[in-house]
């Protein structure tokens, strides 16, 4: 089969630098990895492009298990293939290990090189390289970009009308490294012209590695493509750029976040990393969002609070200090402050959890309230149910999870508990102090108290005195 665009993303890097325990590919950014970033673009400007008529290979190294299972897992729907680089040898030698490998690569028109480190570039960029080659007619393009500092970036070197070359930072000579305009490691080639000049490549010079970058030559049908931005183009070899990355990559989504509605008290100090909010929500600062959660119109999130894989609609508030993972708030709900809610609970419609109660698994319907210093598991409540204080779901016997079910407009009694499995039918009231251990009918009254015993004068028996 014949492909407009192939893209390869070279991926065969350990990340040393990085002192990690995973391959490079599989650096953790924003909740994801490094890879998901390119992978990701690159899909996106392919299917604009070049629609169905795109290929996409990964030339993996160290960890290549790791990156191919967790590539796999995580992109089903899309062809990806791979080849392996078992000595990285350089960024040509990865290539020749994609074409040799991977026979639909050499089906294509056109290949877009890339690196698995540069998690902050944009489709938007990989589309102007593309469209650069092709209405000018170009064998490749180079994005490239200007720095004030560009120690350990490849200089570009402009011929006087055609072509250019990129001298790598070893191989400079002083003058050469004056050069501000640098090599962002990101190409776009015709797929025969890599084809009649990658076998050729050597490996004279002072890294005795096989350079890609020796595609480029002043006699060549090749240009550099400027852009204004470097930020897009920047790698992640270590900690520190990777914490910067993550801060840019904030800015950007935050920056989108408020073109559509959304307030910040103080993004400096809010950690958001999903643009599926809605306009005219309220975020305080020291609130973590990870990329899962999605999060509607008109909500307050306090500080402090940290989301989770969770959707929040339209209306919410979560008040300070509250937790919240893989859980559903319906609309004009209230939770917290320092409210816990765990996997697979759902908040119904104007219900409210307040201050220390702790919610898992458990559904409840429109305006349930329970306010404050309860723990509700495993359970389901009916609409306009009262939950008092220090109430308990006592679900589990040691062995297996028990379900509690709590019909509507019932009142359960503070420091109250229920032991599962039972059930309490609507419009049921439960006394204060009781443990519930019989399942209760529509409308019936439940009191479980031992008789309250008076002694009177007693009391001096059991003070101590200082």
């Amino acid at each position: 089969m014949k492909y407009e665009v192939g893209t390869v993303i070279l991926s065969a890097g350990a990340g040393t630098r990085m002192n990690l325990s995973l391959p490079k590919p599989l650096a953790p950014f924003l909740g994801k990895c490094l890879v998901d970033y390119p992978l990701s673009q690159s899909i996106k400007m392919m299917d604009k492009v070049a629609e169905s008529k795109s290929f996409t290979g990964l030339v993996t190294g160290h960890g290549k298990d790791l990156v191919e299972d967790y590539i796999n897992e995580n992109y089903k729907n899309h062809k990806i293939s791979y080849a392996f680089q078992a000595e990285q040898l350089g960024t040509a030698h990865a290539l020749k290990c994609y074409f040799d490998q991977i026979e639909d690569a050499r089906n294509c028109e056109y290949t877009l090189v890339m690196c698995a480190d540069t998690p902050l570039i944009e489709s938007e960029a990989l589309e102007h390289l593309y469209n650069e080659i092709k209405s000018n007619n170009l064998d490749g393009v180079a994005a490239t970009f200007e720095v004030s500092n560009p120690k350990g970036y490849g200089r570009i070197l402009r011929s006087g009308s055609k072509g250019f070359h990129i001298v790598e930072e070893k191989d400079a000579n002083e003058e050469e490294r004056k050069v501000q305009e640098v090599n962002s490691g990101m190409y776009v080639l015709k797929t025969s012209f890599i084809l009649e000049h990658l076998y050729s490549i050597g490996s004279e010079n002072k890294s005795g590695e096989f350079y890609l970058t020796d595609l480029f030559k002043d006699d060549f049908n090749v240009a550099p493509i400027l852009f204004e931005n470097g930020s897009s183009f920047i790698g992640v070899n270590n900690l520190e750029q990777l914490e910067k990355s993550e801060i840019i990559m904030r800015k950007r989504i935050i920056s989108s976040l408020r073109e559509k509605g959304v307030r910040f008290v103080d993004s400096r100090h809010t950690y958001v990393n999903t643009a599926n909010i809605g306009e005219r929500t309220f975020i305080h600062p020291n609130v973590s969002i990870d990329y899962l959660s999605v999060i509607g119109k008109n909500v307050t999130i306090e500080p402090g609070s940290v989301i989770i894989n969770s959707t929040i609609e339209d209306g919410v508030t979560v008040k300070a200090y509250s937790h919240l993972e893989e859980v559903t708030l319906r609309s004009n709900s209230v939770v917290g402050p320092y409210a816990r809610l765990r996997p697979g609970a759902d908040i119904g419609e104007e219900s409210k959890i307040g201050n220390f109660v702790e919610i898992k698994k458990s559904k409840l319907e429109r305006g349930v309230k329970v306010s404050h210093l309860s723990y509700v598991g495993d359970a389901e409540i009916g609409e306009e149910t009262n939950i008092g204080c220090g109430f308990i779901t006592c679900n589990y016997d040691g062995a297996n999870k028990h379900k509690t079910i709590i019909g509507k407009k019932s009142f359960i009694g503070s420091d109250s508990q229920t032991v599962a499995p039972v059930s309490i039918g609507n419009e049921c009231f439960v006394a204060s102090g009781s443990t519930v251990t019989h399942d209760m009918e529509d409308g019936s009254f439940a009191i479980s108290r031992t008789k309250q015993v008076t002694k009177d004068g007693m009391a001096k028996r059991f003070l101590k005195s200082k």
